[in-house]
């Protein structure tokens, strides 16, 4: 059994690790040296048990873009779903034959109103950019890693004579079937022969300050053209993601997208945009197709979709889906009442809000406030575009940039006067990505940013003084 993560003063929250550490395998999480506990959530914080407050510069993984738990929209989910409140919070029910007559929770091979809604306002708002005029279908499913497997099988289903993908190195897009084939590089284990890897830009736009613009794509176009003089007419289809998130946040320059998706066209060959971290305004645009201004064969969206509820999908042209028989798309969960409840809720939230222009205003805040950390010694590099960025951790004496990186999500954990900021463990081994609710405010961009650069000038100055082995005791 693992150890479990324990920290000073922190009795409930110690008491739910230890918990975990006993009954649940190491991993079904991903490595944070924190292993936060929430006892609630509200706007752009998280509170622990012990009543701390935790900036939250996650938005649990790039899902509660609109903020933990906003009342609104919790209305409007709850509408959706035609709950009242003397159903949820009347007298408490002593009878257990006794039933609300409200919308159902599944509706496995039914149909609701509540999913037509959902399709219609999702193809509404895709249509409504200058490059989703394609889209006319969306394939539903309970998860990314799922929409992606949905999208890829669709892919080789148009042409079962074409059985080869291509897909970037180093992306993330999931962990289950073809997600994970496309995942990672072809070092990485349980690999596919069908799927080939190909460069995305990394190096050339280690940090924001480089003008990506100016890169040349040469070797990318080699690439691919060796490939297709490799494979030719049996590749079937390119995935990528907008921005390299898990590899490290790396955000290419547009016409990298541009050249990929012009080689797709000349090949016939589909392009699967990946945007289930990157949509619904996390990059600036609603779309992370718009911001980069391509034309996707198909989007690949979830997270910020339902705001905290899980649901997923891929956008797409009929004619691709057409090849497919009755079932191939099919599951328990995919386009649930609950699912599609919160994706109707979370339109209609972006519509009424106009957060775009907000975006805007916050991008060069945290640019400014980030780049500052870069005077800590900790930090070398940031990376990133509208609320979504990566900063690169540096080296320390005998510190890799690997330990200075677990230091940081430590120390801004513990804060101090009750405050703090929550962090998920590095990217890549050295990248923390910044990517708090798209509703924070420009004064909570300061605020916890100087807290930031205060927590980690500390930190700084004791890792400088302290060899390696005496730092890492917590």
């Amino acid at each position: 059994m693992a150890q479990p993560i324990q920290f000073a003063g922190e009795v409930r929250s110690n008491a739910a690790r230890a918990v975990v550490a006993e009954s649940e395998p190491q991993a079904l999480r991903t490595f944070t040296p924190t292993q936060a506990v929430f006892a609630k959530s509200a706007g752009v914080f998280h509170f622990t048990p012990e009543g701390r407050k935790l900036y939250d510069f996650t938005s649990g993984v790039l899902v509660a873009n609109l903020g933990h738990n906003p009342r609104r929209w919790l209305q409007r989910f709850a509408k959706n779903m035609n709950w009242s409140s003397d159903m949820l919070f009347g007298a408490p029910e002593t009878a257990a034959d006794h039933y609300a007559e409200t919308m159902t929770l599944t509706a496995y091979n039914g149909i609701t109103e509540i999913e037509t809604q959902a399709v219609s306002k999702l193809l509404a708002a895709l249509k409504a950019t200058p490059y989703g005029k394609r889209f006319d279908q969306i394939v539903w499913a309970a998860s990314g890693s799922e929409a992606v497997h949905k999208a890829i099988y669709a892919s080789l289903a148009r042409d079962r004579t074409r059985d080869m993908i291509l897909a970037t190195r180093y992306g993330f897009h999931g962990k289950k079937g073809f997600a994970n084939a496309v995942t990672g590089s072809e070092k990485d284990m349980e690999r596919d022969p069908r799927v080939k890897f190909i460069s995305f830009p990394m190096e050339e736009i280690s940090d924001h300050s480089v003008n990506g613009d100016a890169i040349p794509l040469e070797r990318y176009e080699q690439e691919l053209t060796a490939l297709w003089n490799q494979y030719g007419p049996r590749l079937t289809c390119l995935i990528t993601e907008p921005y390299l998130g898990g590899g490290g946040s790396f955000h290419p320059p547009a016409k990298y997208h541009h050249l990929l998706q012009r080689f797709c066209r000349e090949h016939d060959i589909l392009f699967l945009f990946d945007e289930v971290q990157a949509n619904f305004g996390r990059t600036g645009k609603l779309f992370a197709f718009e911001k980069y201004a391509v034309e996707p064969d198909m989007v690949i969206l979830g997270k910020g979709l339902g705001n905290g509820v899980p649901v997923a999908a891929v956008a797409c042209n009929k004619s691709i889906t057409a090849h497919m028989k009755f079932g191939e798309a099919s599951d328990t969960w995919s386009a649930n009442p609950l699912s599609s409840a919160a994706v109707v809720a979370t339109l209609d939230e972006y519509a009424d809000q106009n957060l775009i222009p907000h975006i805007a205003q916050l991008t060069p805040l945290f640019f400014a406030g980030l780049d500052r950390l870069k005077e800590t010694g900790l930090i070398a590099h940031v990376r990133g575009e509208g609320v979504v960025f990566g900063i690169e951790c540096a080296a320390v004496g005998d510190h890799t940039p690997a330990d200075v990186a677990a230091k940081i999500v430590e120390t801004c954990y513990v804060g101090r006067n009750g405050e703090g900021i929550h962090l998920l463990g590095a990217l890549a081994g050295k990248v923390l990505r910044v990517s708090p609710p798209l509703t924070i405010t420009a004064n909570q961009v300061r605020e916890s940013l100087n807290l930031m650069y205060e927590l980690l000038s500390d930190l700084g100055t004791k890792l400088r003084g302290t060899p390696r082995a005496a730092a890492a005791v917590r």
